[in-house]
């Protein structure tokens, strides 16, 4: 498959500007790395109607998460979004992922809120995950102050933050977690086994290795049994029927590329509504990288598009 060339471009600087990969260091280097790259590959931040910071409460203390009201957002009523940010579990914060979720709100016509949640490996699974359901809950509880309507809640997120979104998904079928009214699935990691033929194609050189998730995932679970928890591994869930609709979003030069197309399957094999989208030469992580790759916005414009027909069934 040939690379786009923006993404072959973010490739090129990326091996210009060098740096260990992850897996060479610690954590403190990998956080201090990532925290230093993704503002020179996100664009410019579009301001919102509004944007705010509040700490919500927690299952293990105090959760901080970031408010955005888009431009057109209703006062009252509104859309809203609870977006969950990749990273492998162990890197990402407020910042990493800021652009998308401006986007998400403007494009939307929506309030998006974007946790803060712990990662590893100090907090080990299912923490983040927990953080992910507390800050759900929050949204449902808060529609009233919040201006969203608790019917029209829907969640999000990318790599990691896609796998924390497809398994808070299925926890809400289960009510195990507020309804949702659809699921944004950006490249999701959903098969912590790591055995997909992609994870051969594109294991070295489109940016995130196989090496990597490698580390990223050890760092996250608690135990090797911890990979076949379809809440670690949702593309081994029992049974996907009745979860929210979902758009899926691929790239096509990404490790992660066949576990999202074989969980894309899977829902449409369970009945659930979806929209799959794959960006063939695009890498890992293009979505985040907005200053260089123009198709970040028009994914994230498909998405909201998705999410609109959706609630219109």
């Amino acid at each position: 498959m040939t690379l786009d060339r923006d993404a072959l471009r973010v490739l090129e600087i990326g091996r210009a500007t060098g740096g260990e990969p992850f897996e060479n260091g610690s954590v403190a280097a990998a956080r201090a790395a990532y925290n230093a790259s993704f503002p020179t590959q996100q664009g410019e931040h579009a301001p919102t109607a509004a944007t705010s910071e509040q700490r919500i409460d927690g299952p293990n203390g105090p959760i901080a998460v970031r408010i955005h009201r888009g431009i057109g957002a209703p006062p009252s009523g509104a859309p809203a979004l609870l977006y969950l940010h990749g990273g492998g579990w162990v890197v990402g914060n407020l910042d990493s992922h800021d652009e998308i979720c401006r986007w998400l709100a403007n494009l939307g016509n929506a309030v998006i809120v974007c946790p803060d949640y712990r990662l590893a490996p100090e907090h080990k699974f299912p923490a983040g995950l927990e953080d992910a359901r507390a800050t759900l809950r929050f949204m449902a509880e808060n529609a009233v102050s919040l201006g969203i309507d608790r019917d029209r809640i829907a969640i999000a997120g990318d790599s990691a933050g896609g796998n924390l979104a497809a398994v808070l998904a299925l926890l809400a079928r289960d009510g195990l977690a507020p309804s949702l009214a659809a699921q944004i699935l950006i490249y999701p990691n959903t098969d912590a086994r790591q055995t997909a033929d992609s994870y051969r194609r594109f294991g070295d050189g489109f940016g995130l290795t196989a090496t990597t998730m490698a580390w990223f995932r050890d760092h996250y679970v608690r135990a090797p049994d911890d990979i076949l928890d379809w809440r670690v591994s949702p593309l081994l869930a029992p049974d996907l029927a009745g979860v929210a609709p979902a758009f899926v979003a691929l790239a096509g030069c990404d490790i992660l590329a066949d576990e999202g197309a074989a969980y894309a399957a899977r829902l449409q094999a369970a009945g659930v509504p979806q929209i799959v989208r794959q960006w063939p030469g695009q890498i890992h992580g293009f979505v985040s990288m907005g200053r260089h790759i123009p198709a970040a916005r028009q994914a994230v414009a498909e998405a909201v598009a998705a999410w609109r027909q959706f609630e219109s069934r």
